[in-house]
């Protein structure tokens, strides 16, 4: 018999696993929160060595939103209700919506700076970086100065708890926090898919602001004030019903535009979790298929 001399195939090799050591998503995860805090950081450190600038910017932002609330009090100044609603319950909404977006608009506002970066090429620099993409664009020229928002939203939120009537239980109690986190986790999920959208758009910054800042704006009235086609795509196309109008008309006692069940005030998470989702595989998406400027 002839003796086969075909090369032996060499044994496959498997990377040693290192106790403790992270792989996969979750790996990539904490690289992106590193990156993340790092460059945050260096954003706030830069801020903080002008701290009377930073005190103005951030008393400006304060009162720039504040204007906000003053005309709903306008308003409640020659009516009774809203969409019957009254002066505290609306500032419930207002509160609730404020607060959440605030907190998304600090944590990753600067995504509506992608378009810019798309369009002169500066993008590119980020790419070449060991570090992930959507870390760097979210932190980049992070800007504590949105604290005044945030903290606009949570004092009107805490004087509407002062007047509005509720039955405090378990359930309302526990909506409180959800309802907060829940709604910055909706937001921060339109804020990456509005960055998605730009890099086919690319200068489309406004189309993201129209369901960012647009958004927070409608949530803070009464779903009653609002045809019903409006109320149902806020519900079931683009979720921003569950940010606070949802789990509000519970946590008030009154009953929803569209006569859903009341399990779904408690559905927050879950579409806040699944909007996160498909913003990354949008993000993803986009990421793909972006081409340098080639300069």
């Amino acid at each position: 018999m002839a003796e086969s001399h075909a090369p032996r195939q060499a044994p496959r090799q498997v990377p040693r696993q290192v106790p403790g050591q992270v792989h996969g998503p979750a790996r990539r995860l904490a690289e992106g929160v590193r990156a993340y805090r790092l460059i945050a950081g260096m954003w706030v450190r830069s801020t903080m060595a002008y701290r009377a600038s930073f005190a103005m910017t951030t008393f400006g932002n304060f009162a720039a939103t504040f204007l906000d609330f003053v005309a709903i009090m306008l308003m409640f100044s020659r009516v009774d209700a809203l969409g019957g609603y009254p002066l505290p319950e609306v500032a419930f909404l207002y509160g609730l919506s404020a607060t959440s977006f605030g907190l998304a608009d600090l944590v990753i506002g600067s995504m509506d700076r992608l378009g810019r970066r798309v369009r002169d090429g500066t993008l590119d620099t980020l790419l070449v970086r060991p570090a992930p993409v959507l870390a760097q664009v979210a932190a980049d020229r992070f800007a504590l100065r949105r604290l005044g928002r945030v903290t606009q939203g949570a004092l009107v939120l805490g004087w509407s708890l002062t007047r509005v009537d509720i039955d405090w239980t378990a359930d309302r109690l526990l909506l409180m926090p959800v309802m907060v986190v829940s709604g910055c986790g909706i937001f921060c999920a339109v804020f990456v898919a509005g960055a998605a959208f730009q890099f086919v758009a690319q200068d489309a910054s406004e189309v993201q602001n129209a369901f960012t800042y647009g958004g927070t704006t409608l949530l803070q009235y009464p779903p009653t004030v609002f045809a019903k086609e409006l109320v149902r795509g806020v519900t079931f196309v683009l979720p921003l019903a569950f940010v606070n109008w949802l789990p509000a008309t519970h946590v008030l006692g009154r009953p929803y535009p569209l006569g859903l069940p009341e399990w779904t005030a408690f559905t927050p998470p879950l579409v806040a979790v699944a909007c996160g989702a498909l913003a990354g595989l949008a993000w993803r998406a986009g990421l793909r298929s972006y081409r340098s400027t080639g300069s």
